[in-house]
């Protein structure tokens, strides 16, 4: 009796399995669409690079050439900073909103001028 109901399961199963394995041979293989996947994504990203290395040379020839202009060398100051007291209290406030700390954490070793 058991022989019979796995004669029967086994029928069964492959008259599920068939339909599938038929789609599967109609259908395209896998390695085939990412293949071609990758090869799209690989072509368009060589194309951009093209395009933009194309319009890069395009526009440095039409721009017209500016000069950058030349820094300026700072004089030295040497005049002392008035309220130096306020400042640093001023700086170290500011500095601790920003940090999101409390002010007694923060000490400030020199303020010089730009």
């Amino acid at each position: 009796m058991s022989i019979a109901i796995a004669e029967e399961v086994i029928n069964q199963v492959e008259q599920v399995v068939e339909p599938v394995i038929e789609t599967a041979a109609a259908e395209p293989a896998i390695w085939m669409v990412c293949v071609m996947g990758i090869g799209i994504v690989f072509v368009g990203l060589v194309c951009l690079i093209v395009l933009i290395s194309l319009l890069g040379s395009i526009m440095k020839r039409v721009a017209p050439k500016e000069e950058a202009p030349k820094a300026v060398a700072a004089a030295p100051v040497t005049e002392a900073i008035p309220n130096r007291s306020e400042l640093v209290a001023a700086v170290s406030a500011a500095l601790a909103e920003e940090l999101g700390t409390d002010i007694k954490y923060i000490r400030i070793h020199s303020i010089k001028r730009a």
